[in-house]
């Protein structure tokens, strides 16, 4: 499983701070279950806005346009450069 993104943690730390603050604010909610309540639903939109954030694509490898067609083909050609001629 790939590891976040720092993108990805910033995200989703916002969205649960300030959905936390917001709901606590909007509900006047002052219980313990209704704020464990809220707690759970921020940490939901949190881990839903973390997921959205795109991820980075990775960088190819440095190397001639037949190396990088081959290699998005995924062909794999014995003897490294001969290509079909040999």
């Amino acid at each position: 499983m790939p590891r976040p993104t720092p993108a990805q943690y910033a995200t989703g730390t916002a969205t649960v701070v300030l959905a936390t603050l917001a709901l606590l604010l909007l509900t006047g909610t002052t219980g313990g279950a209704g704020v464990a309540l809220i707690a759970a639903a921020a940490l939901g939109l949190g881990l839903g806005a973390a997921c959205a954030v795109p991820r980075a694509r990775p960088v190819a490898p440095a190397g001639t346009r037949g190396e990088a067609v081959r290699r998005h083909a995924g062909v794999a050609l014995p003897g490294g450069e001969r290509g079909l001629r040999g």
